[in-house]
């Protein structure tokens, strides 16, 4: 084996524990909290659990960030099945979609501060475990923020996208709900589309990273002040 794969398997096995655990995490999160608030189609389907297989798409959770790594793309990018949720089943169907919508991202974020608290105990292992763990956690946390942030874009079908649907006014939050069959093309263009344009003539950063990448970075610094690490 080159080192070139070597480093390649070794980076890849410092991100695929991450992102697992975020995607799934964050799909269950949205199943639980829909039971909790009156739909039991995700519990139903087996979709509230801790098992990552159960969330997981073959094309946007293993193939697409594989490819990113192999090819080492400065970002990662990739989405889990998600879960169904009937919200005319909610007790409240627009405060229900709201609470249903945040709880994939605050997930996340939670998930994020726990990674970080671990890094305490990373000096208690072996030098390379503790290497191998530290990149993991590290991941974990960049991961869990940039998720957290992204799918609160106010977008359809982004959890900001129901957040906002359910906020504004019926009228506003219908006219924006109208978007999501547009939505994952919107994103593809933020995505890849912008940048790519923005490079050719010369143009600052692209707007998914300020929109991104500003609160990202300010979330992760939050995180680390709250788990005391530096």
């Amino acid at each position: 084996m080159t080192p070139d794969i070597m480093q390649t398997v070794y980076l890849a096995s410092t991100w695929i524990i991450p992102v697992l655990l975020a995607v799934t995490l964050h799909e269950a999160a949205h199943g639980w909290v829909a039971y909790m608030l009156g739909d039991p189609t995700a519990k139903a389907l087996g979709r509230v659990s801790f098992n990552p297989f159960r969330h997981i798409d073959p094309i946007g959770t293993v193939l697409l960030p594989a490819i990113l790594l192999i090819f080492r793309a400065p970002f990662l990018f990739g989405w889990a099945k998600p879960v169904p949720v009937n919200f005319a089943r909610l007790h409240d169907p627009r405060r229900g979609m709201v609470l249903v919508a945040l709880a994939g991202p605050l997930a996340n974020l939670a998930l994020a501060f726990v990674s970080a608290l671990l890094f305490h105990v990373v000096t208690l292992l072996p030098v390379d475990a503790a290497a191998w763990v530290a990149n993991n956690l590290s991941h974990s946390i960049v991961l869990n923020v940039i998720l957290a942030v992204f799918n609160m874009l106010p977008l359809p079908p982004l959890d900001g996208g129901r957040v906002a649907v359910g906020l504004l006014p019926r009228a506003l939050g219908a006219s924006l709900a109208r978007l999501e069959p547009f939505g994952m093309l919107i994103l593809i263009a933020l995505i890849f589309v912008l940048p790519m344009a923005g490079r050719q003539m010369g143009l600052g950063p692209d707007p998914l990273s300020w929109l991104v990448g500003g609160p990202a970075h300010y979330l992760t610094g939050l995180i680390a002040i709250a788990a005391r690490i530096h």
